[in-house]
């Protein structure tokens, strides 16, 4: 079983840091100087995994100056969402973050779940997690895929969508779409696993082991790729936690700290895994904590698929949950009660929740007010992907205008999730 270790205390009295700046100041020696450049990198850009702008001052090769320009993408979902009924709000939170979109997704279904007290089936709890798991190695081939693609090692983006592609499959076959499939419902899952989604999976889990091998003889040998990540985008432990990192970019920082077993929700705390950390803090170590993570994944899936409890995959409970269609020509009121979720929705007690899960990219939280009416008062996210950004300044220090591709990929940040 998994053992959930005990909150890092690395800071004590005098120790506390004071705040780190998330943008890089040109020296004062070079403020007046004629030989600093200052040049856009972005918004549009294909190296910046969406509308990011980087202010950057360069001093010959050295970058001396940086700062973060976001808000290109900002398209307002947490108030769209405060303007729909829960029922349909759901629907928008796969969208924030686009690889990871069964995090979003889940994290929303969590909060809801805890403001109703609703209790969820097994089949459901396990499928969740088997699901989002899924999500984490798809998430982490996008960005071993594109992350190659920007140092030069084309053929990588090939090898890691052709696995990214059959997990697609497996969304599709689940749910019906192979992106934002909505297929977490408050009290469970939007319908049953189909029956043939089991042998494609175990097909899948078969595969992905060898596939990561692949992509490991590929460039873990390669002299340009360890001199690309190598010691480059440096990092420290220490300032990992003052900027507030977590999920790859912390444990690539030798913090051990991982939700799924630190405060393990769905059935984590049931299956064994490990939490793969890298105390050398570089784009290097960064990219080994995703590549291990991949392996620990499918091994999560393996034992959800073998352990995969039966009964039902949804909760009992017809003022949340629609009744099922089989009854709607018999029963009058089932018919009542779907058509006002379908065009009210249901209500939810008054209070606030805040509930975190573990997304490819960290701690992903979701603050939820309720005012006990049919639509969210207040839906807020805790985007990992925008504390990432806040680290890249940090990572420039004393870098090269060459590393900053290698060192703004490293973060993964997508910056749908950044500007929401």
């Amino acid at each position: 079983m998994a053992i959930a270790p005990e909150r890092p205390k690395i800071y004590e009295g005098t120790r506390i840091p004071a705040p780190i700046p998330s943008v890089l100041e040109v020296r004062e020696d070079l403020r007046s100087s004629d030989d600093v450049l200052t040049v856009n990198f972005g918004p549009n850009h294909p190296s910046t995994h969406g509308v990011l702008r980087l202010v950057v001052d360069l001093h010959g090769e050295d970058v001396v100056g940086l700062a973060a320009v976001v808000g290109y993408l900002h398209t307002g979902f947490e108030k769209s969402m405060e303007q729909k009924s829960w029922w349909k709000a759901i629907t928008y939170a796969p969208r924030i973050d686009y690889l990871s979109f069964q995090a979003n997704e889940l994290v929303f279904v969590l909060a809801v779940e805890k403001l109703l007290a609703i209790e969820v089936p097994s089949r459901a709890t396990w499928m969740r997690m088997l699901l989002s798991e899924l999500n984490r190695i798809h998430s982490h081939l996008v960005w071993l895929g594109t992350a190659a693609l920007e140092l030069g090692a084309i053929s990588m983006f090939w090898y890691c969508f052709r696995e990214r592609d059959r997990i697609l499959d497996l969304f599709e076959l689940v749910a019906g779409f192979r992106m934002h499939t909505r297929y977490f419902q408050v009290g469970g899952l939007a319908e049953d696993v189909p029956a043939g989604f089991w042998d494609e999976c175990a097909k899948f889990v078969e595969v992905m082991p060898k596939a990561v091998d692949e992509y490991e003889a590929l460039v873990d040998r390669n002299e340009i790729w360890l001199e690309r990540t190598q010691g480059i985008g440096l990092l420290s432990a220490d300032d990992a936690i003052a900027l507030g990192q977590s999920g790859p970019v912390l444990r690539g920082s030798g913090i051990d700290w991982d939700l799924r077993r630190a405060e393990p929700y769905l059935a984590y705390d049931q299956v064994d895994f490990r939490v793969p950390v890298y105390d050398e803090g570089d784009v290097y170590a960064r990219y080994r904590v995703r590549m291990e993570e991949m392996r620990e994944s499918v091994k999560i899936v393996e034992q959800a698929m073998r352990r995969m409890p039966g009964g039902p995959w949804i909760a009992d409970d017809r003022k949340v949950v629609l009744p099922p269609r089989e009854e709607l020509h018999t029963s009058m009121e089932s018919l009542i009660h779907h058509y006002k979720i379908v065009t009210e929705g249901f209500r939810v007690p008054e209070g606030e929740v805040y509930v975190t899960v573990e997304s490819p990219r960290g701690e992903l939280g979701c603050y939820v007010v309720s005012d006990g009416g049919p639509k969210p008062w207040r839906v807020k996210f805790r985007a990992p992907s925008f504390v990432a950004l806040e680290a890249t300044a940090t990572c420039m220090r004393d870098a090269l205008v060459a590393d900053m591709i290698a060192i703004v990929g490293s973060l993964d940040t997508v910056m749908g999730e950044v500007d929401r």
